[in-house]
């Protein structure tokens, strides 16, 4: 089943996941005013703690003045949240190819579990980074490997205290890996980007085995737990290598975690799944008053039935990218699940 965005319960294959994980089955205006009292990064703090009700990352002020110092990129309010999906605490918005980084609130995350840095697109989001110390730290090792020292002094300059934790400057260098994306492998950690370009890469060698292994590495649940993009991209090396039954079987495994993860648009999936509109008829029933009252007669609590519906309601938005048309009735499926906070942080609008 479910859980509000993710879901629990479900096959055995995915029985031993956390609850958060298991599963059963841009607008023009977003620039903070320059003529506001408090800086960005206090605005991004009191947010994060009274709308999205959790605590804000430590080293968030840095990232955000790096962000500031990029070409093209602009500091924009966090409740500038119209046309985004509703889980999205927007920081920055790139004019240069149109992109919005942005935290992700999960809305019913384990204790302890850091909110991921993503790329928000119209149909969901893209990962960038599984928390802000790794994006940070991904930051300055990718400047310091380019050697644009005048940009990069300003950008370390802006890291500040968490640059110098994080990275130290000419690492890279010293460290003799002559691929950068070899050394974020080794030194920072695992990005979705990173081992897609990875596994091109042994494809463009004539290395399809090294290629399959990378793919399935990929998808290790302790990786990018949550997200099914690590799947939809097994299911495409899978078919590229001819392996169309097996590419089927991922593509329907990648369509149990939320459609708004999958990095790509439904329909895509879907297409390698070979289905058509089951799975959106099933969900579009599954939310009906009728799909509700069924799943009630079986035992599900009813604080379940609503998380459940707020999942699915999700992945219907995720479609089309109209997360407009159902933020209310999400919003009070959180509210009948008991979580007041993230039905308030659902609606927020500036």
């Amino acid at each position: 089943m479910k859980v509000g965005g993710v879901v629990s319960g479900g096959s055995s294959a995915t029985a031993t996941l956390p609850t958060l994980f298991r599963r059963s089955r841009r607008t023009s205006n977003l620039r903070c005013s320059s003529s506001s009292s408090s800086s960005p990064s206090s605005d991004h703090i009191s947010f994060i703690k009274d709308v999205a009700a959790t605590r804000p990352p430590e080293h968030l002020q840095y990232l955000l003045k790096m962000l500031q110092t990029r070409a093209g990129e602009t500091i924009v309010s966090p409740g500038a949240k119209k046309g985004l999906i509703p889980l999205a605490i927007p920081l920055s918005e790139s004019h240069t190819v149109g992109s919005i980084t942005a935290l992700l609130r999960w809305p019913t995350a384990p204790p302890g579990m850091e909110m991921p840095v993503v790329e928000v697109r119209k149909h969901g989001v893209w990962l960038l980074a599984k928390n802000v110390d790794q994006y940070i730290h991904r930051i300055l090792a990718e400047a310091d490997a380019s050697n644009s020292r005048e940009n990069n002094n300003e950008l370390f300059d802006a890291s500040s205290e968490a640059g110098r934790k994080l990275y130290r400057r000419g690492d890279f260098a010293e460290s003799q890996i002559a691929n950068l994306d070899v050394y974020l492998l080794k030194k920072v950690g695992l990005f979705p980007d990173v081992l897609e370009r990875k596994v091109m890469q042994h494809f463009e060698k004539g290395d399809h085995v090294s290629a399959m292994v990378t793919g399935e590495f990929y998808t290790k649940k302790e990786h990018f737990p949550g997200f099914g993009r690590p799947f939809v991209f097994n299911a495409e090396v899978l078919l590229k290598v001819g392996r169309n039954l097996e590419a089927k079987d991922a593509a329907r495994g990648a369509l149990k975690s939320p459609w708004w993860t999958l990095g790509c648009r439904y329909q895509e999936v879907a297409e390698i799944a070979e289905w058509e509109d089951e799975q959106i008829e099933y969900i579009k029933e599954k939310v009906t008053e009728e799909g509700k009252q069924e799943d009630l007669k079986k035992g599900k609590a009813p604080a379940q039935v609503a998380l459940d519906e707020a999942a699915f309601l999700l992945d219907l938005a995720s479609i089309e990218g109209t997360w407009a048309d159902f933020e209310e009735r999400i919003a009070e499926c959180y509210e009948e699940a008991g979580l007041r906070d993230i039905a308030r942080f659902v609606l927020h609008r500036d």
